[in-house]
């Protein structure tokens, strides 16, 4: 008999608490972690950092939720005070990561530090945050593919009986598109950690190297889903993503779309992947990134504090 995971762990009193919030809450504390372990190396304390954390997460939320409500505002527009109810549903993790960059960049600039030297050490933390938060989904069962027999998961990708059980919804079974992708997350983890120690490494490199490997893997995992926002484009970029996305269809089926034509996440994520390598070159090439991933950190905030410091003692 299947077994399906209840999405509230406990209960105290008229509160319940969700698995789905105590996943999201452990994947912000290991990401927390490693981004404390790896500012140690840099002499960083790790107040920076649980500070950036508490500025961060509410801003990723908040454009988390914009985002989404930008690309479906026609649900909205009508019933405003709906924005505002995001226990519903309707968030978008490119807008999460738009949200935490743009708090994180105030954040460092009020610090005195450089934004390139900062984003790289939180790079894994990103990463690991997602691979631990897709778990989220699996709980609630959402952000699924599409519907795929039950023979697939057991006995083609041989998937142990708690994770098909989950699966099976409404009298579907469908992909696991959060293990995929959490999958893949920590592919990218071990690559971003071999990453950071190669002396080649500039400033600024890990944080692209983070989006590319993320949209990478992205782009196809979201063609298997069913709940992706999306527009109708002209067909010739239409016919470019399903293009690129065509060596997916020896395994797997795309999953379908309730409107348009091309998905904004697999849109986002080659022109991500664009952007990225063509800042990564450029940014050599005009020598703005010099610095490398191991060079020493300082803020510009401590060492005018130091000055000042020095100038009252002489």
């Amino acid at each position: 008999m299947a077994y399906l995971l209840d999405p509230i762990a406990f209960s105290l009193g008229p509160i319940s608490v969700h698995w789905y919030g105590i996943i999201l809450g452990s994947a912000a504390l290991v990401g927390l972690w490693l981004a404390v372990m790896e500012g140690k190396r840099f002499g960083i304390s790790p107040d920076f950092f649980m500070d950036l954390l508490l500025i961060g997460v509410p801003s990723a939320i908040i454009g988390a939720r914009l985002y989404y409500v930008a690309f479906k505002w026609d649900a909205y527009k009508n019933n405003l005070l709906e924005i505002f109810q995001i226990w519903h549903g309707g968030i978008a993790i490119y807008g999460a990561l738009i949200g935490a960059i743009i708090a994180g960049y105030i954040y460092f600039r009020r610090k005195g530090y450089n934004f390139w030297r900062i984003v790289d050490i939180c790079a894994p933390s990103l990463i690991v945050g997602q691979m631990i938060g897709r778990w989220g989904n699996f709980v609630n069962q959402e952000a699924h593919g599409g519907p795929v027999s039950e023979t697939f998961l057991r006995d083609t990708l041989h998937l142990p009986n708690w994770i098909t059980d989950q699966m099976y919804i409404g009298g579907l079974f469908y992909h696991p598109t959060f293990l995929y992708e959490s999958l893949w997350n920590l592919a990218g983890l071990l690559v971003l950690l071999w990453l950071r120690r190669r002396p080649f490494l500039r400033s600024g490199e890990l944080f692209f190297s983070y989006f590319i490997w993320y949209s990478i893997g992205r782009f196809f995992i979201e063609g298997l889903r069913t709940d992706s926002l999306a527009f109708t484009a002209p067909s010739w970029l239409a016919s470019l993503i399903n293009g690129l996305w065509s060596p997916m269809n020896v395994m797997f089926e795309a999953g379908s779309m309730d409107y348009g034509n091309v998905r904004i996440s697999q849109l986002l994520a080659i022109l991500i992947i664009i952007a990225a390598v063509v800042l990564i070159i450029v940014r050599r090439k005009k020598g703005w990134a010099s610095e490398r991933y191991s060079d020493p950190i300082r803020s510009t905030k401590t060492t005018a504090i130091s000055t000042s410091e020095a100038g009252e003692g002489i």
